[in-house]
């Protein structure tokens, strides 16, 4: 019985990973979309949305039906609860996605975003995308030093985020205050949403070691 209680947390564990690198995918393709004025992509991002509720849906289902299976021992109980965490934090993250995906949408044909922070926001995704690859990595093989390595990416997207807002507040600024409310709101979508697989991160650090990492 142990035995096949276990294989069904590591079932778990793959299908959190998958739904790590979805939500990565999906603000990668909904930051290409807001830069490229892609409505295509954009409502490729709302439409796949869909599955990553329905993994949620499925994945929460089963961490709460291995609680009731057995009598999990300290370290079970620590990798079922972080997972069921890590569930709501990368759903968060496909919402920021869809987030940025319709506010391309709503301004299409034109671009949301003015050509002085384009670059930024590019940058942005490829952190973004990197993040969510060391995510569905670190919680797919339960690798500590994998997850920690989160800290650092989320570091280089916090830079970004700081340049972005020296840019906004620059006297140079030739756009309204609205485009710049605009902007500083897409921004902190698109930057909030990373921060999700770093604290996915933490969460493997505490369910393998059972040491905090906050």
């Amino acid at each position: 019985m142990r035995t096949v209680y276990h294989n069904q947390l590591a079932d778990l564990t793959t299908q959190l990973g998958e739904m790590c690198g979805l939500a990565g995918v999906a603000m990668k393709l909904a930051t290409q979309a807001l830069l490229e004025a892609d409505i295509v992509g954009a409502e490729q991002v709302i439409r796949d949305h869909e599955r990553i509720v329905a993994l949620r849906a499925q994945v929460e289902n089963e961490a709460f039906a291995l609680l009731a299976l057995q009598q999990p021992v300290a370290g079970e109980l620590r990798e079922i609860f972080s997972s069921i965490q890590i569930i709501a934090d990368t759903e968060r993250m496909g919402a920021l996605a869809v987030h940025v995906a319709k506010i391309t949408q709503r301004e299409y044909p034109k671009h949301a975003l003015p050509k002085e922070v384009r670059e930024c926001f590019a940058d942005m995704a490829n952190v973004a995308t990197a993040l969510g690859d060391s995510a569905k990595t670190g919680t797919g093989i339960h690798d500590p030093q994998q997850a920690a390595q989160l800290h650092e990416q989320d570091d280089a997207m916090d830079d970004l985020y700081r340049h972005l807002f020296s840019v906004l507040i620059d006297r140079e600024w030739k756009h309204s205050i609205s485009a710049g409310v605009e902007t500083a709101l897409l921004a902190v979508s698109t930057s909030a949403s990373p921060t999700t697989p770093w604290k996915s991160g933490r969460r493997v650090i505490f369910m393998v070691t059972g040491v905090s990492a906050y």
